[in-house]
């Protein structure tokens, strides 16, 4: 069996954003179902580039498609406890970026949770990839890591 990475530690991430957990995060199990993670790592990171002002989801030309994402689990987490996810960027491209993101509670330096995703930014009409622009890549560039 391959040994596994060792997960980053909160100082690895560039920016946090709050995360209430809700009650029916949780599943039969008792803890939050793996699904939620998802959903989490989504909001994290377009809440961050809403915030930047780069990220218009109504009237912007341009929108970020998922190609590819992963999770891995450290240990359980549970409603009602408060996540803070950290984001930052591991690879800006020309049409791409790999975001990743630790999910931690605030008794842990460690993360619960970690993920990635790559979005592909393309034009909104024609889903065709586009370059990043300008300001969007100083926003992205802010929280490299």
């Amino acid at each position: 069996m391959t040994e596994r990475t060792p997960m980053r530690t909160r100082d690895a991430y560039r920016h946090f954003t709050p995360i209430q957990t809700r009650w029916l995060d949780n599943d039969v199990y008792g803890h939050v179902n793996n699904t939620v993670y998802y959903s989490w790592f989504d909001t994290a990171v377009n809440a961050y580039l809403i915030n930047a002002g780069v990220l218009d989801i109504i009237n912007g030309k341009t929108i970020g498609l998922v190609v590819e994402t992963g999770c891995r689990y450290a240990r359980a987490v549970a409603f009602p406890e408060t996540i803070e996810a950290g984001i930052r960027v591991a690879k800006l491209g020309t049409s791409s970026v790999r975001y990743e993101i630790g999910l931690f509670t605030a008794d842990h330096d460690a993360p619960a949770a970690e993920g990635f995703f790559v979005h592909v930014y393309v034009d909104r009409v024609t889903r065709r990839p586009v370059p990043v622009d300008a300001a969007y890549r100083a926003a992205l560039e802010a929280i490299a890591g």
